[in-house]
């Protein structure tokens, strides 16, 4: 992995494959840039230089007490910087939602391509004290409670399931990542009660999501595309339940960027 550095210091580690234009993936919660390797490989056989990385708080990136989410956006400004510039940015789920922040606040993305992107339009979901509650799990060191409660409260998974998880190991095996829950809440609530007035950006958008998908994320793709001034719906038969396909991801975004010239 290369190394480069973000506005405030933080180390940020990423990994770049292929030769052609180069697009930058944005993982989405308790991920890591191992877990892009696959839609990684299709860009790549699809033509592509695919960048992905460990956003802050994972993998082997760094991570800076009280990160906010322009923090994270500097990051994704720095990992663009260093691999010379981008065609374009896939981002998925929170990963999504951090490449629109990013270039509603002027980062040059290139194009976007925005999976199953979870905003809030409505403010239906969790507030302002969840992030607080995860920080204070993972300050007391128990970093298995804070992803237990980002799953229950912030994904919406029934708590049946996610203590199953524990016992299995699941939550175990995702504890390191439980910083960056804190950041992902943050993140999102950014985007909370969105006015489209502010949904400027000039970057081609593409919005994905698969037809079969949790109904609050196919809302709020549908949602989004109509709200971004010429913006595009691309449902994806093959992404299913909030998992991108990664063949068909990149056929859709070669046809996209073959089309914008």
């Amino acid at each position: 992995m290369t190394t480069t550095t973000s506005a405030d210091g933080t180390a940020i580690s990423f990994t770049a494959t292929g030769e052609g234009r180069t697009v930058v993936i944005v993982n989405g919660a308790l991920s890591t840039a191992a877990d892009a390797a696959p839609l990684a490989q299709a860009l790549t056989d699809a033509g592509f230089r695919a960048v992905a990385w460990d956003r802050r708080a994972r993998g082997a990136s760094g991570d800076h007490p009280g990160s906010a989410p322009k923090d994270e956006v500097d990051d994704l400004a720095a990992v663009i910087d260093a691999a010379g510039g981008a065609d374009a940015v896939l981002g998925h789920s929170s990963g999504a939602v951090l490449a629109l922040y990013a270039a509603m606040r002027g980062v040059r993305t290139g194009a976007l391509f925005l999976s199953e992107p979870p905003i809030d339009f409505d403010g239906t979901g969790f507030g302002e004290e969840l992030p607080e509650k995860l920080q204070e799990f993972v300050d007391a060191g128990r970093p298995e409670d804070a992803v237990a409660s980002f799953q229950i409260d912030a994904i919406g998974l029934p708590a049946e399931m996610v203590e199953a998880g524990r016992a299995s190991g699941q939550l175990a095996a995702l504890a390191p990542l439980a910083q960056s829950t804190v950041y992902d809440t943050r993140l999102t609530l950014r985007l909370k009660h969105v006015d489209p007035a502010l949904l400027d950006v000039s970057a081609p958008v593409t919005v994905l999501r698969g037809a079969q998908t949790f109904p609050f994320l196919l809302a709020a793709s549908d949602r989004l595309a109509a709200s971004l001034d010429g913006a595009e719906l691309v449902v994806v038969p093959e992404s299913v339940m909030h998992r991108p396909d990664p063949a068909a991801t990149a056929r859709v975004i070669a046809e996209r960027l073959s089309l914008q010239g």
